[in-house]
């Protein structure tokens, strides 16, 4: 497929997930098939280079295609495309990087090439890195690994807000290697996974819907769980510099679908009567067309900064996921004030748009870690 064909296709999927909003607001659960149904509609080649019949060609010339089918994805399921943005995000780790230094070239390689077969195949990646007590910080883990003797490792500690359990089929997490002192990044084949400890991976708590509905965020203990390391070892901070501008923007990209669908369907209901609103009304309308703009305008300066400069715009990048999930809480609030009470419930679209959007400024990274990168970010460019 080609990229027009997957964004079509993505269109349509999600065109079909509205028609449905009412039931979708109020699940705690994810379905298979609307994955079943992203992987027939080709979403999963965009971790695809694109001489392998994906769509993948750098992260420059990639990163607006993504985004894209990420953010009409979001104006159907928000928390579909939540789950859905981790696939790019955690494969950027092998596609941002197809090639690695001696002496881990050839295992490099061979990784890359693995999981690229695995999106050819229509499987989905997903993280599951948060810790309590991290701060949103992946590197501040206290998960170890332990070597198995057999080339692999065993997982064991605590991690929550694994965002698609049951659904993905692979996930990414850090743990710090045996008799190392530094966290380094692990693999974990869910596909066959059983919570109930059995396998080394217990179900501590269900995602209770809390935020965004249902992204099936669980909380689990691991203890001994089966773990591949990244071929590339020491590579914790490395993709962070490499890949974070298209990370931040994947994210960002369904934030902006959530609030552009509330916009564009609270705009319908106003226009209705438009001669006769209050003065209150009136003033709030008015910001939420100007705060509107504001998001579009600093999703397209992300987006044209990122094709410019590739890895080089995460400055951007932050800035813009900042800026718009700041505008985005702000827009839908105000759309819940003019509207009134009735968004007070889980399927008015307008009230869960406003968890939707709180939610995601709080996990694609916590608020705290988020201006703490900001703000270093800014110092170091302007040094």
């Amino acid at each position: 497929m080609n990229e027009q064909t997957v964004l079509e296709n993505i269109r349509q999927v999600a065109e079909g997930f509205a028609t449905q909003r009412v039931e979708r607001q109020t699940r705690r659960h994810l379905d298979r098939a609307d994955f079943e149904a992203l992987a027939s509609a080709g979403y999963p080649l965009v971790a695809v280079p694109i001489a392998q019949g994906g769509l993948w060609v750098d992260l420059a010339s990639s990163t607006r295609t993504i985004c894209e089918l990420l953010r009409t994805l979001a104006k159907g399921d928000p928390s579909v495309a939540l789950v859905s943005a981790m696939h790019p995000a955690v494969t950027a780790f092998w596609t941002c990087q197809p090639q690695a230094p001696a002496p881990h070239t050839n295992a490099w390689a061979e990784q890359v090439a693995w999981v690229t077969q695995t999106a050819l195949d229509g499987q989905f990646w997903g993280t599951i890195t948060s810790e309590p007590g991290s701060g949103g910080d992946v590197g501040l883990t206290r998960a170890t690994a332990k070597a198995d003797g057999k080339g692999g490792f065993l997982l064991s500690g605590e991690k929550h807000f694994g965002s698609g359990s049951g659904i993905v089929d692979y996930m990414v997490t850090t743990a710090i290697p045996e008799g190392e002192s530094e966290a380094d990044w692990f693999l974990l084949d869910t596909r066959e996974a059983k919570w109930d400890g059995s396998t080394g991976m217990t179900l501590r708590a269900e995602w209770d819907g809390h935020g965004m509905t249902a992204t099936q965020s669980h909380s689990f203990v691991f203890d001994g769980y089966r773990a591949t390391r990244l071929a590339w070892p020491g590579n914790l901070r490395v993709v962070s510099g490499v890949a974070g501008a298209m990370i931040s923007a994947v994210f960002i990209a369904v934030v902006l679908g959530t609030a552009q669908s509330a916009v564009e369907a609270a705009r319908k209901q106003i226009a209705r009567r438009k001669d006769s609103l209050a003065p209150y009304e009136t003033v709030e309308w008015a910001r939420i067309e100007n705060e509107s703009w504001l998001m579009n305008q600093a999703y397209e300066g992300m987006l044209s900064a990122i094709e410019r400069k590739g890895s080089g715009a995460g400055l951007d990048a932050l800035q813009a996921k900042t800026a718009i999930s700041e505008l985005a809480e702000s827009v839908t609030q105000r759309i819940c004030r003019v509207i009134g009470g009735g968004t007070f419930h889980r399927a008015s679209h307008f009230g869960a748009a406003f968890e939707d959007v709180r939610a995601l400024g709080f996990l694609r990274p916590p608020w705290v870690l988020a201006y703490d990168q900001l703000i270093a970010r800014i110092w170091a460019e302007h040094a």
